[in-house]
C-alpha cells in the first residue's frame, strides 16, 4: 500500500511540476507602506523540480544557503528571484526586487 501511495504522489508531483504553462506569476512588493501583488514577467523554476534541473536550466546560483530546519530546507538565490527546497524539490520560487 505505501509504494502503491508514493508512486501515485510522485505522479502527481511530475504531472503538476510540467504543468507549469497556467500558473500565474506574482510578486510581492512594498509601495509606501503598503504590501501589494503585482504580475511578474521573471522566469522561475516550476514547484517540484529537482536541484539538478534548476541548476540545468538557470546555471549555478550566485549564493547557496545550507539547509537548515526539519525537514531540511536550503536556499539558492539568483538574479532576480530566490528558490527554496525541500530536500532535492523546490517548494517555491519568489522574484526578488531589483
Amino acid at each position: 500500500m505505501k509504494t502503491k501511495l508514493l508512486s501515485l504522489s510522485l505522479a502527481l508531483s511530475g504531472v503538476l511540476a510540467t504543468a507549469t504553462g497556467t500558473v500565474a506569476r506574482a510578486e510581492t512588493v512594498l509601495v509606501e507602506d503598503q504590501v501589494m501583488v503585482r504580475a511578474s514577467s521573471v522566469e522561475r523554476p516550476a514547484r517540484g523540480i529537482t536541484m539538478g534541473a534548476v541548476e540545468a536550466k538557470f546555471g549555478a546560483p550566485a549564493n547557496r544557503h545550507a539547509a537548515v530546519g526539519t525537514p531540511p530546507i536550503t536556499r539558492w538565490d539568483y538574479a532576480g528571484f530566490v528558490v527554496y527546497f525541500e530536500h532535492e524539490r523546490v517548494i517555491d520560487a519568489v522574484a526578488t526586487s531589483p
